[in-house]
């Protein structure tokens, strides 16, 4: 397929069509910043639909999820708010990935491929985790009330090397041509076209999955992959003067915008036509044909040596000043020269040098691809080219479609009344940034900039679209690059018994607060997030749907006052019958069924609990200084006699910078009553570990109630006599890289501390809580 050449957008039309904006993208502008708006009129996001195109055999038509070049803004007007799926529709609860490279002639590089399979393979390693752009699509279900969950299985990639039909072939817009070998001295040699239609490519599909046994269904993908000088045309392309739905196109406007970067559908294995019915014999399948251009790859002429952007879009956001259009007046001129620098090869050498370093230039300065995984600065890759990163628009094209194919994957489901579907309504969107440069290198003319770590393999692909956003005013960000749950609320100060005390969960960050679920009948009704409070007294939990509260003072179980569902418990009061120190957990469950813990300690005055039944006196199961469960003498036998009151000791953490604690670890200052030895422990909430991919031994002998968590650091406590000191809790170089990467981490600061007394060892155990961020 040519590489590609952008086409100029009618700015007036950007203009007036931001006049008319829902408030979910102005939500979005102010949390990206004024530059935002800038960005926004001079790079409106296109967005990819569901679209019916004549196949141009007779009255057939196809029906494709398209992801077209032609930029359009798709969170515009009424849009957005009618993004949904009345009649509850199939998604995809789990999905099985292949990667198909049609591929007989050998022109899809392996180096390519290994960055691709290397995706897939990741985003299988990272199913289930909420910091991706894929846990998003967790809000999106249908009439079985189960949602389209981030679960993905890769099933292998696999090199189709069955010949290309040479019958019944669509025409290509523009053939690619290329070197014979590296090197201007090399004369050029013409490719020879391939051209390749759907319905072609849904034939090779069948053939392909009958000769390999391969499972249909709705839970398997296929991806079909084709390399440079492929195109792939829903219709005839450009056959008669016709203009085609093509991957490739002219440099014709109307071409342009006919043109295409990839696409999704179903067809029955069966008939080879498009289907609604999930049923086994549904095949759903992505097509990525070659249209990440042809930056840094030698083995091209000069004027298909070009940026393909605008499948990518990268580096809209960090160039806001610059136009798609003026980079394409040099490349016009460079391609409409092209027949007489070769009527006079005197010239032709100069007049290159001289359109190189101006693309050069303008590639540098204007917007251009980003490529997280390019070589090194000045490296190749096998082929003696620095092409290698082209892989990762294709992969940036993969992204959309896994997103739509899991949402929507008959076409019928999540998109809104203008077709767009779930990755397309946030196109041009990238933030937040985890790492890399939007500087262009010189020698690939793209950025390293990446938004998306799948176990380590770094990718940049478009947000996707939080439906919550509409529906709540907050957080009310709809573009988003992977989901939060951050469950949190603010311990009261130390209380009386019998005080009623609040605990407001509001504070909670929850991405996926407020989806859609269907009744029986299937009707559209509200899906909230859910909160369950443990207050660590042995009372009964309470649990309910956020947002709102109780109308009367909890534990009641009275209605919530509309809209809201009843039981609310996203706030909550309770009062302690006994004095001493309790963890109140607070338990979150988004509607995506993700969920997450925080536990806050609270301090109450009053008289200890009554021993058991049978049971001698003592400090009791909640006394001052020690967690529900109490502190035990070292023998561990059970004690007829007095009480001895056991070592006092608090421990609070000195510093709340991600940064320094990462790189200086944990300073925590202490003090003491008698002298003691003990442990210090840094815990990690086992949910938010796994998020960010740090492992360590699982913490034991938690107060009930309290979530699971990892010992993630650790440090001995000695003292001679009692006082204050502090002490540092370095973190291994692993855990230390994993923090860096975190935007908020809560931990918990354990001490477990025992007085010097050998007759009558006693332990007493303090917990607090310290929150980090950047």
């Amino acid at each position: 397929m040519r590489a590609v050449r952008d086409a100029d957008v009618g700015l007036v039309t950007l203009r007036l069509r931001f006049r008319s904006m829902p408030s979910v993208v102005c939500r979005l502008m102010l949390a990206l910043g004024g530059v935002a708006v800038l960005w926004l009129l001079q790079a409106a996001p296109a967005g990819a639909k569901v679209v019916t195109v004549p196949t141009g055999s007779g009255s057939e038509e196809v029906n494709v999820g398209l992801l077209p070049r032609e930029s359009e803004f798709a969170l515009d007007g009424a849009t957005v708010g009618s993004f949904n799926n009345p009649e509850g529709n199939p998604v995809l609860h789990k999905n099985e990935t292949y990667a198909i490279y049609w591929d007989p002639t050998d022109h899809y590089h392996g180096d390519w491929q290994h960055l691709i399979d290397t995706f897939f393979q990741g985003l299988g390693d990272e199913s289930g985790t909420t910091g991706t752009v894929f846990a998003v699509d967790s809000q999106y279900t249908d009439r079985s009330n189960q949602p389209a969950s981030y679960r993905s299985i890769f099933r292998g990639a696999y090199t189709d090397t069955d010949p290309y039909p040479v019958t019944s072939n669509c025409t290509d817009p523009h053939p690619l041509e290329v070197l014979d070998r590296i090197g201007p001295e090399n004369a050029k040699k013409e490719h020879t076209p391939v051209c390749l239609t759907d319905a072609q490519l849904r034939k090779e599909l069948q053939t392909f999955i009958a000769d390999h046994d391969l499972q249909k269904g709705m839970s398997s993908i296929f991806y079909l992959l084709t390399p440079p000088g492929v195109t792939v045309c829903l219709d005839e392309g450009a056959a008669l003067g016709a203009v085609g739905h093509c991957s490739d196109y002219t440099g014709s406007t109307e071409s342009y915008e006919n043109s295409f970067c990839s696409y999704h559908s179903a067809f029955s294995d069966a008939t080879l036509k498009d289907t609604t019915t999930p049923e086994a014999n549904t095949v759903l399948y992505g097509v990525i044909p070659w249209t990440a251009g042809g930056q840094g790859d030698y083995h091209l002429l000069p004027s298909d040596q070009t940026s393909a952007y605008d499948c990518q879009d990268g580096g809209w956001y960090r160039n806001p000043a610059n136009s798609t259009f003026e980079q394409e007046k040099a490349k016009e001129a460079k391609i409409e020269s092209k027949k007489e620098e070769e009527e006079h090869p005197k010239n032709a050498e100069e007049k290159q040098i001289k359109a190189r370093e101006e693309a050069k230039r303008k590639a540098l300065e204007g917007p251009h691809e980003e490529e997280p995984n390019q070589p090194p600065e000045k490296k190749v890759g096998p082929d003696g080219s620095p092409d290698t990163g082209l892989a990762d628009l294709i992969i940036s094209q993969i992204g959309v479609q896994q997103q739509s194919i899991v949402t929507d994957p008959l076409l019928d489901a999540w998109h809104d009344e203008a077709g767009y579907e779930v990755a397309e309504e946030c196109r041009n969107f990238f933030l937040e940034y985890l790492g890399g440069s939007a500087s262009a290198s010189e020698f690939t003319f793209a950025g390293t900039l990446y938004n998306q770590l799948y176990n380590g393999f770094k990718s940049y692909i478009t947000d996707a679209f939080d439906l919550a956003a509409e529906r709540l005013p907050y957080p009310g960000v709809p573009c988003m690059t992977g989901i939060d749950l951050v469950p949190q609320f603010t311990a009261p100060n130390t209380v009386n018994t019998g005080e009623l005390v609040g605990f407001n969960g509001m504070e909670s960050n929850i991405t996926l607060g407020d989806d859609i679920a269907y009744s029986k009948s299937g009707t559209e009704e509200s899906k909230y997030a859910t909160y369950k409070w443990n207050f660590g007294d042995g009372t009964p939990e309470i649990t309910g749907v956020a947002p709102g509260a109780p109308s009367l003072n909890s534990p009641e179980t009275s209605p919530c006052e509309l809209p809201w569902q009843a039981p609310c418990a996203a706030s909550t009061f309770h009062s302690y019958q006994y004095g001493g120190k309790y963890n109140v957990t607070l338990t979150v469950t988004d509607t995506g069924g993700n969920t997450a813990t925080v536990t806050e300690p609270i301090t109450v005055v009053g008289p200890s609990p009554p021993p058991p039944p049978g049971a001698g006196g003592g400090s009791g199961a909640a006394g001052a200084n020690s967690t529900p469960g109490g502190s035990s003498g070292g023998s561990g036998k059970s004690s007829s006699t007095p009480s001895v009151p056991g070592p006092i000791a608090t421990a609070a953490a000195v510093s709340n910078s991600l940064k320094q604690v990462a790189k200086g670890g944990l300073v925590v200052r202490y003090s003491v009553n008698e002298q003691v030895a003990g442990r210090f422990e840094v815990l990690l909430e086992a949910a938010t570990a796994h998020r960010l991919r740090i492992s360590g031994p699982a913490a034991t002998n938690l107060p009930a109630g309290s979530p699971a968590s990892l010992v993630i650091g650790h440090a001995l406590l000695v003292t001679t006599k009692g006082g204050k000191s502090s002490v540092r809790i370095k973190f291994s170089k692993s855990v230390a890289k994993r923090l860096r990467h975190a935007k908020r981490v809560k931990l918990t600061l354990r001490l477990t501390a025992r007085n010097a007394n050998a007759q009558n060892p006693l332990f007493t155990t303090v917990m607090s809580t310290v929150e980090l961020h950047r």
